[in-house]
């Protein structure tokens, strides 16, 4: 029996990546663990999968100063001799971490019991979690060709980020239904909904009037961020959270207009959807988004608009000119190797498999 162990929690950005693997993983014959935190948001979203889940000691490495820096250091110690002894347990072929703090002490335990590790970064620069584990690892994945140059020549792979294979089997009628749309159209998705994304919302909501004669409209806008002012307006629906009916949006999507995390914009490539970004300012993060929009920028995939930037002529006229352009951006979407990601990690764990054996 082949295994693995997949890591990864904190924030579901470190999670689904690894869940969009599993499909896979089962097909070729993996058994499956999971090693998280205690009580992270990762617990319930492995466990509802029926994966093996267990849960280690974890501390948060911080740069900055926190009295915590005196006891976190001991939890990852911890969290380290309990992944010694759930690696011994399980003897996996080979563990795959997405990062987060959590997968510090299981990557180094990798490197003790003489496992080969992968590590994925979404971002264009490696977060403090996964700066401690390359150097562990025998393969460090990375979403964009720019991010290669910081990475060891002999580890760097492109690969992109895992997509989720429900994402590929939406279906355009139920979408339509689900928004209340005839499908007369083209069909705008606006995703807006989590921290930081009031200006997004705003800026929308400022030309809405306008944008519906050209198109019907989905706004994802986040929880607590619904405008029962705008719940009547024709073309125009808002949804604080989609899930199951996620794919079927994006079936019907012509264009969107999205903040750039890392696997929000993966998945608009993966799907071939024509996008407008608007990254999280550099005031109100540590400006990884900013990259990510460039990188897609030059790469021909998306238009980028700086929050700063935003008024309502302009984010008007490049919703305009980005649909009217939109074979250009897919063309440019089709010709790329980032979207090929669950072959390309597939192929790589297979052969450490394949090599530790």
């Amino acid at each position: 029996m082949k295994k693995i162990v997949l890591t990864g929690g904190g924030t579901a950005g470190h999670v689904t990546p690894n869940i969009a693997l599993i499909p896979a993983l089962k097909k070729e014959g993996y058994e499956i663990h999971y090693i998280g935190s205690y009580d992270g948001m990762e617990r319930a979203m492995i466990e509802n999968l029926g994966i093996n889940y267990v849960g280690i000691s974890s501390g948060k490495l911080r740069r900055y100063m926190s009295v915590k820096n005196l006891t976190d250091p001991f939890r990852v110690l911890k969290g380290f001799n309990e992944a010694v002894k759930i690696l011994k347990l399980v003897k996996p072929d080979v563990v795959f971490s997405k990062g987060g703090f959590v997968t510090v002490p299981v990557v180094f335990a990798a490197k003790k019991c003489k496992i080969p590790a992968i590590i994925h970064e979404s971002d264009m620069s490696p977060g403090l979690a996964n700066k401690l584990c390359i150097p562990k690892a025998e393969y460090v994945l990375a979403n964009f060709p720019e991010a290669l140059e910081k990475l060891p020549k002999e580890k760097g792979v492109l690969s992109g980020t895992p997509i989720r294979e429900e994402l590929f089997k939406g279906d355009r009628e139920k979408g339509l239904n689900f928004c209340g749309f005839t499908g007369d159209k083209p069909v705008l998705l606006v995703v807006g909904g989590s921290l930081g994304a009031v200006a997004v919302n705003e800026a929308v909501r400022k030309i809405i009037t306008r944008l519906t004669e050209k198109f019907d409209v989905v706004h994802l806008c986040g929880k607590g961020k619904f405008d029962e002012s705008l719940s009547d307006m024709k073309g125009y629906v808002q949804f604080e959270y989609v899930s199951e009916e996620m794919k079927d949006i994006f079936k019907i999507t012509d264009l969107a207009l999205s903040r750039a995390g890392a696997n929000a914009i993966c998945e608009l490539l993966a799907l071939r959807i024509p996008n407008i970004l608007i990254p999280l300012s550099a005031k109100s993060s540590r400006g990884d988004q900013i990259l990510n929009a460039d990188s897609f920028k030059k790469q021909g995939f998306s238009e980028v608009l700086n929050e700063e930037d935003i008024t309502e002529e302009g984010l008007l006229d490049l919703i305009y000119r980005t649909y009217e352009n939109r074979e250009e951006y897919i063309s440019n979407m089709e010709m790329s190797s980032q979207t090929d990601s669950i072959k390309i990690i597939m192929d790589l764990i297979q052969k450490l498999t394949e090599d530790k054996k």
